[in-house]
């Protein structure tokens, strides 16, 4: 099926085409004279009767747009003579004058169909909230601590459009979801009335009994009678012993929502240890370092990580016994663990590699196996290790009473109402309006406060205390259609609430708060300086973070990034150093740095810094950054500036095992030049079997281009993968495959550009900034509307990028344009 303009292809074409006549404008002569023939001579033999290319027929084309189909195939036309990759380079080559003035005709042309045609469909779809829009939303509704609490557990997985998450046509709702919003307010509304009275911090002591995993347990008792807690593991190893220390005695977790003081008494042992460096695997010059990470037993194993485990802290620890004490939000069943960032990986199988590398400062052997070797190694060997003999907790502690949470449900009325157990029928429709007000992001209707107090009346008649009624009135409002979905209407201008939304939404993921919706109600909003001044408010707000996450996920698939684990065995330090986390955060901070001092947007193609914790320093081969923390650092190296020389892309456009030059050209075609290929013939197999005279994989595609049917596809797609070859599948620089096949990572373009590295790569596409902006803008476009990008978008995506470019580039100044422009302003 041919797609719609998928996101914009190309460099941005002017709409009039000026010369020394004055300004050429389409009539239908110079169509038959001009344009025709020069189909017919270099498109109509791979694009006519016989043969479609690419699903692309000219030959029936007349001049005249009569829909969007005939308004892509002129695009496309001048979009590839502008590139200079049509005709193809082995084809007969137009004169200069012939392709602009080709180029000229279409362009005067699509620019009159634009001029003339109505803005949109007349039938736009209804755009629900996305889960993690949904979990935004509940927690800024109700100023929860979201970061134990996840309301969208068993949601089912949201559909995504061109890897978008937020697209209207693709967020259907389906019976199981309705029945998961029902379980969901439930959850919502019991955690927000609990407790009802102000609880009083208590002190729980644990100073022995510390069982932790079976594996381990058996040894402990013996050599310390459970007198202390012991971590061996990084958090990632495969089969992990000692990763995470949690308190046994204390499963039932914390009794209330609140924040926690937590004391213990902990020691690093044998940082400097007599053993071989790359052996153990540890620095002997880096302090041991201990993480306090969540964790909650109805949720899993504690000494196994866990799919909500926020981290309350990291510190560095001296190799002498002492006191830490470090505080944090617990959600009610939840507990502290502790874990080892920086320790040994996979002590499962050192107790095995002790015996046979370090026999002889170990006890001989009666019977061997496994129990013996662990037995031995952790009562008479030096591996680096953390021992905690004793744990304090406190708590809870709260910054006001009631609580900024109890407020969003009863106001001032909390503390009485939870007293008397009464609530009138007064304060309840008070009360409700408020809070229905905020979740439908527009003062309440009094019809529909006059149903949700039915709600409530319905409640209390059948015997229902009246906060129990009240409550149910609540969950009515979370289930409500008008908190589910956002309130735009089908066609045409947005209302100033709905801007307000539409904006909260594309740079939080979340509501309008106050002073948004105050915009917006008074018209300050819908003024160019007013958007502009909101715009910069909400991104200096920590909640902005959710578009560095929201975009970069979608646009860069960083969503997909772990879906293809990488090897153990070939890549052991991504787990070891935690890369999946890291990747993804050098990128954020690359991103928010460009977001911050509004960089030109060139950077994403190639800069001259990056973000790096010892991690990414090691994986890159820069000099190793003190302390744990990413810091930014200056490169010299140009293998490593921009996006396509940060781990989170290479990894995630590699299966985990090996390096693709198909996927990586393809993911460089759909997300960087706006140019996804079509899909491949039904028929085609990826590689055609007879490969295996082949020696690399250039060669091998060299074999699979030779087919008839691949080649037009392939000629685009496998030299920009190429250029990408020498990183390998985590991203790591690589010269060769093995010692007798050596990586060549020259291509050259359909445009006849030719590169011999990355390097040369990154400078082609620097070249090509306007195709790079034009499919940036068309992402960040329809991220920030939630809708498909049609071929009626693209004179106002032309428009934005002609001015991005005169205002010097920044992606600062590219999301005012995009929240300024007609198409995020209307349905």
């Amino acid at each position: 099926m041919r797609l719609i303009w998928p996101f914009v292809s190309s460099l941005v074409v002017t709409t009039v085409l000026t010369c020394a006549a004055g300004t050429i404008v389409a009539d239908d002569a110079p169509f038959a004279s001009q344009v025709k023939p020069f189909l017919a001579t270099y498109c109509v033999s791979c694009h006519g009767a016989e043969k479609q290319k690419g699903d692309r027929r000219f030959d029936q084309l007349t001049g005249e747009i009569s829909d969007d189909a005939t308004l892509v195939d002129l695009q496309d036309i001048v979009d590839q003579l502008n590139l200079a990759e049509m005709p193809p380079k082995k084809s007969p080559q137009p004169k200069d004058e012939e392709r602009r003035r080709v180029v000229g005709w279409l362009t005067a042309r699509i620019g009159q169909f634009h001029e003339q045609r109505q803005a949109t469909s007349s039938a736009g779809s209804l755009r629900r909230l996305n889960s993690r829009e949904y979990r935004n939303s509940v927690r800024d509704l109700l100023h929860f601590n979201a970061s134990m609490f996840d309301p969208t557990v068993g949601f089912p997985s949201d559909r995504t459009t061109q890897h978008l998450d937020n697209i209207a046509e693709t967020l259907v709702t389906s019976g199981h979801l309705l029945e998961r919003y029902l379980n969901a307010a439930d959850r919502i509304v019991e955690k927000a009335l609990t407790p009802a009275q102000k609880p009083e911090p208590r002190v729980w002591r644990f100073t022995e009994g510390f069982r932790q995993q079976p594996e381990i347990d058996q040894v402990h008792g013996k050599t310390n009678g459970f007198s202390w807690l012991t971590l061996y593991d990084v958090p990632a190893a495969d089969k992990p012993e000692g990763a995470y220390a949690h308190l046994a005695q204390f499963k039932e977790g914390v009794p209330f929502d609140g924040n926690y003081v937590i004391r213990f008494k902990a020691e690093a042992l044998n940082r400097r240890h007599p053993y071989d460096r790359k052996f153990v695997g540890t620095n002997p010059d880096e302090p041991l370092r201990l993480g306090v990470v969540v964790g909650n037993a109805r949720n899993g194993p504690m000494y196994k990580p866990q799919a909500i485990e926020p981290k309350l802290a990291e510190i560095e620890l001296a190799d002498e016994t002492q006191w830490y004490t470090v505080s944090g939000w617990l959600d009610a069943g939840f507990a502290p663990r502790f874990t080892f960032p920086n320790g040994l990986m996979d002590v499962r199988n050192m107790w095995g590699k002790m015996y046979r590398t370090y026999r002889d400062q170990l006890p001989a052997l009666v019977r061997g196996g496994i129990v013996e070797h662990r037995f031995n190694v952790i009562k008479f060997g030096k591996l680096p290790q953390i021992h905690i003999y004793e744990v304090e907790i406190e708590g809870p502690f709260y910054d006001e009473w009631p609580t900024p949470t109890q407020r969003a449900v009863l106001g001032d009325d909390w503390q009485a109402v939870q007293q008397s157990g009464e609530l009138s029928a007064e304060q309840a429709r008070l009360h409700l309006g408020q809070f229905a007000t905020r979740a439908y992001r527009r003062p309440v209707k009094t019809e529909e406060l006059d149903r949700l107090m039915q709600v409530v009346t319905a409640r209390r008649e059948a015997g229902r205390s009246p906060l129990d009624a009240y409550s149910d009135g609540l969950k009515a409002v979370l289930c409500s259609p008008s908190f589910l979905y956002l309130d735009e209407p089908r066609t045409g201008t947005l209302p100033n609430n709905a801007l307000a939304s539409r904006l909260s939404y594309f740079l939080w993921s979340s509501s309008p708060d106050e002073t948004l919706l105050t915009a917006a109600n008074s018209g300050k909003l819908a003024q160019a300086d007013g958007m502009a001044e909101q715009v910069e408010r909400l991104l200096k707000d920590p909640r902005a973070a959710a578009l560095l996450d929201g975009f970069l996920n979608s646009w860069l698939t960083l969503r997909d990034l772990g879906s293809m684990p990488p090897d153990r065995e070939k890549f052991d330090d991504f787990y070891r150093f935690d890369l999946h986390n890291a990747m993804k955060q050098e990128t954020r901070l690359f991103a928010r740095r460009l977001l911050d001092e509004n960089l030109s947007i060139r950077n994403f193609l190639d800069a001259d810094f990056t973000y790096v914790n010892q991690g990414l320093a090691r994986l890159y081969g820069l000099p190793a950054p003190s302390g744990s923390e990413f810091q930014l650092v200056n490169l010299s190296d140009r293998r490593r500036g921009g996006l396509l020389g940060q781990g989170s892309v290479l990894t995630v456009t590699a299966n985990g095992i090996d390096t693709s030059p198909v996927v990586r050209g393809v993911w460089l075609l759909e997300n960087i030049l706006g140019t996804p290929p079509n899909p491949p013939p039904p028929d085609v197999e990826p590689l055609d079997p007879d490969i295996r005279g082949a020696q690399t994989i250039r060669e091998q595609l060299e074999k699979h281009r030779n087919v008839t049917s691949c080649y037009d596809c392939h000629r685009k797609i496998d030299p920009l993968g190429f250029a990408l070859e020498n990183y390998d599948a985590i991203g790591a620089w690589r010269d060769s495959y093995s010692a007798k096949a050596k990586i060549d990572s020259a291509g050259e373009l359909p445009s006849g550009q030719k590169f011999t590295g990355v390097e040369e790569f990154k400078q082609v596409l620097l070249d090509r900034q306007d195709q790079f902006a034009t499919a940036l803008t068309s992402k960040l476009l329809a991220y920030a509307t939630g809708r498909q990008i049609t071929s009626a978008d693209r004179p106002e995506i032309d428009a934005i990028v002609k001015k991005l470019n005169e205002s010097g580039g920044g992606f600062r100044d590219l999301i005012q344009l995009v929240a300024a422009s007609g198409a995020f302003r209307s349905k």
